[in-house]
């Protein structure tokens, strides 16, 4: 029998499972990390991480922006806003562990790390940009990357 994230959520008020993707990182890391989510008390506030269903497809993201009946979201290693509406979120991450120790969202230094990690978003996705267009030239060039082959 599959039970869904909603049943254990609803059975038992908490989640735990061990993340997959890496779309969170550098924050939680692919098959180590364990979080544990909590049925939200009220309405997100900016920061926080969202489980949410997208399709058939469960999703851990941070909110970036709080809105009328919706929430503005996006994974810590993307760089695209994904707009979410209130009824899609079904759990709020209130901590995690990491190499055995539990990392709790209300700690200084969590709440540190999300504040500069937010902070320089700008500078990050003007890096991104910058490497994906320096990999639309290189391939224009015919330059290939070392230890890769040439198209």
């Amino acid at each position: 029998m599959n039970v869904s994230f909603e049943d254990i959520l609803a059975r038992d008020g908490v989640l735990v499972y061990r993340t997959r993707g890496v779309s969170m990182e550098p924050m939680l890391r692919q098959n180590r990390d364990l979080v544990t989510i909590r049925v939200p008390s009220s309405r997100l506030k900016k920061h926080d991480v969202a489980l949410y269903r997208r399709g058939a497809d469960h999703v851990l993201h941070r909110v970036i922006k709080v809105r009328e009946g919706h929430y503005l979201i996006r994974g810590d290693n993307t760089y695209s806003l994904e707009n979410v509406p209130d009824g899609a979120v079904i759990g709020v991450l209130t901590d995690f562990v990491r190499k055995g120790k539990k990392h709790r969202v209300t700690d200084r230094g969590y709440r540190t790390y999300v504040r500069v990690w937010c902070g320089i978003y700008p500078v990050r996705a003007f890096f991104a940009r910058l490497r994906r267009f320096a990999g639309r030239i290189a391939r224009k060039l015919g330059i290939r990357k070392k230890g890769g082959a040439r198209d």
